[in-house]
């Protein structure tokens, strides 16, 4: 990657997040931590407004937007390649959503690239698929991790027992051929998982998360391997 295209991928990098770190730039970009700080300076010399936080990292400041971005044809392919994944492994409403970001994408390609993108899509199937994803959940969930605001879900367990639970998401696996929510469970008093697939109604109350602080989920995830190695 020449210097120019780094320079405009690490312009998008940092707009495509709140905070990012030098080191993070400096792995993701494949340069010294020296070349990312020059790299930078370049792009604040150049106008484009940069922050920065202690303990936080780099930002683009807020109200600045760079021009409509472009797609090359190996990019737009591999988006549709994720296409053909997305309707099989995911949910209805997840599939909804992708459908339409890929489609506004698609409208800013060349004619060119229209054409090869089409003819790829003719030409790719999974032959798998996730079994029992006839739910539209995944979105909802994904509004109240990022929202933190309490779900209320109508869920029957592997033995078939019928109960209604208040949780407070912390995040989504993707196990065994399932979505699983990871959730604080005011029902239970603790965390717990739960297959999508078997969460009957589901409810985003809008009401803010009353726990806190909240574990995280690789917290979560390390202290389940590590039963799972004691038993």
């Amino acid at each position: 990657m020449n210097r120019i295209d780094r320079l405009l991928a690490i312009a998008i990098s940092l707009q495509s997040r709140k905070y990012t770190l030098a080191e993070t730039l400096s792995e993701r970009f494949g340069t010294s931590i020296r070349t990312v700080y020059r790299d930078l300076k370049a792009l604040d010399e150049i106008g484009i407004p940069i922050g920065f936080e202690p303990n936080r990292g780099y930002y683009v400041m807020q109200g600045y937007f760079l021009p409509p971005v472009t797609f090359s044809s190996e990019e737009a392919n591999a988006l549709v390649l994720v296409e053909s994944i997305v309707e099989r492994f995911t949910d209805k409403s997840i599939s909804k959503h992708y459908r339409s970001a890929l489609n506004k994408v698609k409208s800013i390609l060349k004619n060119s690239q229209k054409e090869r993108v089409e003819h790829l899509e003719n030409r790719l199937f999974t032959s798998v698929s996730c079994p029992n994803h006839n739910f539209d959940y995944l979105s909802e969930i994904q509004n109240s991790i990022t929202n933190q605001t309490i779900l209320q879900i109508k869920y029957q367990n592997v033995n078939q027992e019928t109960s209604v639970r208040e949780i407070e998401p912390i995040g989504i696996i993707f196990y065994s051929m399932a979505w699983h929510v990871i959730g604080w469970c005011w029902y239970r008093l603790e965390y717990r998982d739960f297959k999508v697939s078997w969460i009957q109604k589901l409810i985003n109350t809008q009401e803010t998360f009353r726990k806190s602080p909240h574990q995280d989920l690789n917290t979560f995830i390390k202290l389940q391997e590590m039963r799972m190695a004691l038993t």
